[in-house]
């Protein structure tokens, strides 16, 4: 039996969040157009014949100096230190830069066996397929190079495959249904961030956060019920989340109520979504990042 842990990282939107969901077919990190919509390491678990993977969906790896973005570096660097392997996603829709070499320097000192992922290989061209696995042979001569799409769910088993091939012996960490550590109001909280990000993100790209004030099993009628405030800094970015005459909100909850129920198999399933302005959220996350630095 095999049980490891993979560290997945790469710069934003590489497509680390999606090969998560894609592996164990749920939505357990949130996925947006929106650069580095992952805040935090968040473990997705595929279970099956051959043993168990936890997966470490990572923020996405970006080069500059701002409070939030070193806090988000210390992140990924932190989960390759914990891991067993590690799974490098590359765009290949674009040529490697700084970031790339940046992740590189950091993988040839993590002392891990490496997997590299060049992933959308579903819409990029054939050159830029071939540049980029000429930088990973070239930066990473060791490490197995695959191709894949992450959302058209083509190359996963390959990956699977090789994965499980130098994945330590041991008995399963989880139980085998299993699929992701996360309390349940994180995982709400999540999903609904991701799709008010992707509804509003050229307005509010990073502005934005989900409390979870209540969740509540009512047996008597099977029913789960759920009420959970988007939070934005400012009174006036309210309408934005909001829309004209609700619009905006209705989506969110449409979309956020689709990817919730699944959490709760068999259940009623009542969101109550609302938004509020409180700024000294970000004041709080300022704080946090102090602590981190």
């Amino acid at each position: 039996m095999k049980c490891g842990t993979v560290a997945i990282i790469g710069r934003p939107s590489s497509g680390k969040s999606t090969m998560v969901n894609t592996i164990v077919e749920m939505p357990v990190s949130i996925t947006a157009k929106t650069p580095q919509t992952t805040r935090n390491a968040i473990r997705g678990i595929y279970t099956e014949p051959r043993g168990q993977l936890i997966f470490t969906d990572t923020p996405g790896y970006h080069l500059n100096d701002q409070t939030l973005n070193i806090r988000l570096q210390k992140i990924a660097v932190a989960a390759l230190k914990e891991t067993d392997m590690i799974l490098y996603m590359v765009d290949s829709t674009r040529v490697p830069g700084k970031e790339e070499l940046a992740i590189v320097e950091i993988l040839q000192k993590a002392k891990r066996p490496i997997i590299c992922c060049l992933n959308k290989c579903d819409v990029a061209k054939s050159d830029k397929i071939e540049i980029a696995r000429d930088f990973i042979n070239e930066q990473l001569p060791y490490s197995k190079v695959l191709e894949a799409s992450a959302k058209k769910d083509e190359g996963i088993d390959d990956i699977l495959i090789a994965l499980f091939a130098i994945a330590p012996e041991g008995e399963l960490l989880y139980p085998p249904d299993s699929y992701t550590d996360q309390p349940v109001e994180f995982r709400i909280s999540e999903i609904i961030r991701g799709n008010t990000i992707s509804l509003v993100s050229q307005e509010l790209p990073h502005a934005i956060y989900v409390e979870v004030s209540d969740l509540e099993s009512k047996e008597e009628n099977n029913e789960i019920w759920v009420r959970a405030f988007i939070i934005v800094e400012r009174e006036s970015q309210k309408g934005i989340i909001v829309g004209k005459g609700g619009a905006n909100i209705k989506k969110i909850r449409v979309s956020s109520f689709k990817a919730i129920k699944p959490i709760f198999p068999g259940k009623k399933l009542q969101l109550d979504l609302r938004v509020k302005a409180q700024p000294k959220w970000r004041k709080n996350t300022i704080l946090l990042d102090k602590l981190l630095t």
